[in-house]
């Protein structure tokens, strides 16, 4: 998949639950992708965009495909869709006219993985 949007931060390496200082470069990129999901409003827009695009037959969507279940219009459909993009949490794809918007799922995961304390990282089981 060409990667068109380039996503200006990433998740860190080291969890600041893990017991080790976070490194400031870390923090950074972490508040970067916290930050899309900061307000309760958008969070809630923001994390139904990933379920429709996680949840469409091909994994990715565009933004017309994303407007009528959210019911907004495109031009706030393709704002939120960027947000997620330069956080890292999706990548585009340009096809022609079209941008199909596809999860992240390293990505995803290293929030999860941020945001799980170590005790119970260390008791999921890989099925």
């Amino acid at each position: 998949m060409e990667d068109v949007g380039t996503p200006k931060t990433a998740a860190p390496a080291i969890s600041p639950l893990a017991g080790e200082p976070i490194k400031r470069a870390d923090a950074g990129r972490l508040a970067g992708v916290l930050k899309a999901f900061a307000d309760p409003a958008r969070l809630r827009l923001r994390l139904r965009l990933l379920s429709l695009i996680q949840s469409a037959p091909e994994g990715e969507a565009s933004v017309s495909d994303l407007t009528a279940p959210l019911g907004l219009s495109q031009p706030t459909v393709s704002h939120h869709l960027r947000i997620l993009t330069e956080a890292g949490l999706l990548e585009r794809e340009k096809r022609g006219v079209w941008a199909y918007y596809r999860l992240v799922p390293s990505a995803i995961a290293a929030v999860a993985d941020l945001l799980t304390p170590p005790r119970k990282r260390a008791t999921k089981r890989v099925r």
